[in-house]
């Protein structure tokens, strides 16, 4: 009986250790994000890596592991670029960066974040592809990455996003044509609005298919 007790403190001890390592290297990852970052406004002045752990961190939420599960720097003022490091937060759910001065890249490492439920990037001044890793996001439901000025291709893989509800890209630099596998998740999907307006793409999405609600692009232009 002491035997199974002693192992049953130990691993009880253990657990908890490993939850402590787990918010502080989300700390530490958030921590290294602050740094990567210009804060005129001092909004991540609470974002203090000697603290216990980033749950007590302003625009930081936790779950009751004390894994991150939310960061919210709306409007921030913040400026300066994603480190690939996000893509550590193995429990975030919502990462809502949207009306800020973010440069660079959209991180490929970002596609390792599977539990994400919304991606708000948008109203940046992101630059680069768009990740085709994202499409190994299966939870997300609101990909929102407008007006940026993103460059190339839609991934024909986000087609596997079946539980994406909004698909925003407008007011970016795409080119080439909305992929049929994006378009399909209209009618076998849960997409309800997909918009790619003001991007130099060809073509454009019709269905007749009652399930889809709005398909926002550029009217085809005729001559003669």
């Amino acid at each position: 009986m002491a035997t199974q007790s002693g192992a049953a403190l130990l691993l009880a001890g253990l657990l908890a250790l490993a939850t402590i390592a787990s918010s502080n290297t989300e700390g530490d990852i958030l921590y290294m994000q602050r740094q990567a970052w210009r804060d005129p406004n001092n909004v991540l002045r609470s974002w203090d890596p000697t603290l216990f752990n980033p749950c007590t961190w302003l625009h930081v939420t936790c779950n009751s592991d004390n894994s991150v599960t939310r960061v919210d720097l709306v409007d921030a003022g913040i400026s300066g670029t994603l480190i690939p490091e996000l893509g550590g937060l193995k429990n975030l759910q919502y990462l809502e960066l949207f009306t800020n001065n973010i440069s660079g890249s959209i991180p490929t490492t970002l596609g390792n974040l599977t539990s994400l439920v919304t991606l708000d990037l948008y109203d940046n001044l992101l630059t680069g592809a768009i990740p085709a890793s994202l499409a190994n996001i299966r939870t997300l439901r609101f990909l929102r990455l407008y007006r940026n000025k993103l460059s190339g291709g839609i991934p024909a893989r986000l087609g596997r996003l079946m539980k994406l509800v909004k698909l925003n890209l407008e007011d970016n630099m795409l080119t080439g044509t909305v992929p049929l596998e994006v378009l399909s998740l209209l009618l076998v999907g849960d997409l309800a609005e997909l918009n790619v307006a003001n991007n130099n793409l060809a073509g454009t999405g019709q269905s007749s298919e009652p399930r889809m609600a709005v398909v926002i692009q550029d009217a085809l232009k005729t001559t003669g």
